[in-house]
C-alpha cells in the first residue's frame, strides 16, 4: 500500500470526530496531530507532564502543536508521588499509561471531547511495550496501526511534509532498571547527566542509564566522547552527583529498527514459503484468539500454548512465547500485509 492511501485511512479514522490527541512532541504524536487538526471536526493536542520527563519536554511540545497549529493543553501529576509507580515494578509503563490516560479520559469528558487518539504505530507492536494495553482497555483510537504505518514511515512522512519534532521524548524512568525504586534523586543526576552530555556533543538524543550507581552512556555518535579530556570531565562530573562508575556503551544508540517479517527458508515445497516475527513478549493465546475471531475460524489451544488461523489463503501459528509464523505465504510483501492485520489483535500477557 502507498504512503499516500496510508494516510487516507488515517484521515478517514479522525474525520468528523472530536479528539483528544495524547501529545508528546515525538514523531508519531506529532504526525497524528498535523492529521487530526486537518481531518476531525475538533482536535486538541493534550501532553502529560507526569514528574519524570525532561525539564524542556513541555517547552518543545507546546513549540511543535504551535507550528502544527493544534491547540495544546497541558495536564499536570507527579507520578513520583504514587508508591505504585514509584515501587518500579515490570509493568511501570502500564502503570504510566494507565495514569495518563485516565487524566485524557477525565479531560475529554469535562471538554465535551468523543474520542482519545494515540500515535501509537505499527512497529510500536513489535517491542515491549507493556503500556500498549492500555489502549485496548481503554478504546484508544490507534490511526497509525489501522493504517499499518511503520515507525520508519513516520519520520519518512514529517521529512516530507517538512514537520519539526522532538526527537526525545522518553522519560527518564525507563533509565533505571525494573524492580529498583524510583526517586527524585536519582532522577536529577539522570536529567543532569543527559543535559551535560547532550550539551557536550550537540546530540539531541542522550541516554544516561543507571544501575546501582553506574552510569552506562548510549549515544548515536560515540566519536564525539572518544576524547581523554572530554572522558576526564564527564567522569568528574558524574562522580559529583553520586555516580561512582561511568560507562559508555560503543553500539550506536538507535542503530537499527525491526522488520515486521523475516524470510525463513522452508525445505518442503516451493509453494511453503515461511516467513517469521520474534516477538519479545509472552502472548496470551486465550485473549488472542478471541480477538483473531474476528478474521476467520481459529484454532487454539492454551493447554500447548498455540493459535492457528487461515487468513488469505496463508496459514498463521501464533506461540505464546511469542513467535509467530507464516506459511504458504507467496513473498515478503505479503508476509508484510498479514502481519500489519494480526500484530493489533495479539494480546500480550500482563
Amino acid at each position: 500500500m502507498e504512503l499516500e492511501q496510508k494516510l487516507d485511512k488515517v484521515r478517514n479514522c479522525l474525520r468528523d470526530k472530536k479528539v483528544v490527541v495524547a501529545f508528546s512532541g515525538g514523531a508519531d504524536s506529532t504526525l497524528l496531530a498535523k492529521l487530526a487538526y486537518k481531518s476531525a471536526s475538533e482536535a486538541v493536542a493534550v501532553t502529560v507532564d507526569n514528574g519524570v520527563q525532561p525539564k524542556n519536554f513541555i517547552e518543545k511540545a507546546r513549540k511543535i502543536a504551535g507550528e502544527i497549529g493544534i491547540p495544546h493543553e497541558v495536564l499536570t501529576e507527579n507520578f513520583l508521588k504514587d508508591e505504585l509507580f514509584r515501587s518500579n515494578s515490570k509493568q511501570r509503563c502500564y502503570i504510566c499509561r494507565n495514569r495518563m490516560y485516565t487524566l485524557l479520559e477525565k479531560y475529554a469528558k469535562e471538554n465535551g471531547f468523543q474520542s482519545i487518539a494515540d500515535g501509537t504505530n505499527i512497529s510500536d507492536l513489535l517491542e515491549d511495550r507493556p503500556g500498549i494495553m492500555v489502549n485496548y482497555e481503554k478504546n484508544v483510537l490507534t490511526p497509525l496501526i489501522y493504517a499499518g504505518i511503520t515507525a520508519d514511515e513516520v519520520r519518512q512522512i514529517l521529512k516530507d511534509l517538512n514537520l519539526d519534532y522532538s526527537q526525545s521524548t522518553t522519560c527518564y524512568a525507563t533509565r533505571i532498571p525494573t524492580g529498583t525504586e524510583l526517586t527524585t534523586k536519582k532522577i536529577n543526576r539522570i536529567e543532569y547527566a543527559e543535559f551535560l552530555i547532550q550539551n557536550i556533543t550537540g546530540l539531541e538524543v542522550v541516554r544516561v542509564r543507571e544501575d546501582d550507581g553506574e552510569a552506562c552512556i548510549e549515544i548515536s555518535d560515540v566519536d564525539k566522547l572518544l576524547n581523554i579530556s572530554i572522558l576526564n570531565h564527564i567522569n568528574s562530573e558524574l562522580n559529583a552527583v553520586g555516580f561512582r562508575k561511568i560507562l559508555l556503551d560503543v553500539t550506536a544508540y538507535g542503530a537499527s529498527s525491526k522488520e515486521l517479517v523475516l524470510y525463513k527458508p522452508c525445505r518442503d515445497e516451493a509453494d511453503k514459503i515461511m516467513f517469521e516475527t520474534e516477538l519479545p513478549y509472552l502472548i496470551d493465546i486465550q485473549e488472542t484468539c478471541n480477538e483473531l475471531e474476528n478474521l476467520g475460524k481459529v484454532k487454539c489451544s492454551t493447554k500447548m500454548g498455540v493459535a492457528m488461523v487461515e487468513l488469505d489463503e496463508c496459514n498463521i501459528t501464533i506461540f505464546k512465547k511469542g513467535k509467530i509464523v507464516a506459511r504458504r505465504v507467496n513473498d515478503k510483501d505479503t508476509a508484510q500485509q498479514l502481519m500489519m492485520k494480526l500484530l493489533p489483535l495479539i494480546r500480550r500477557v500482563i
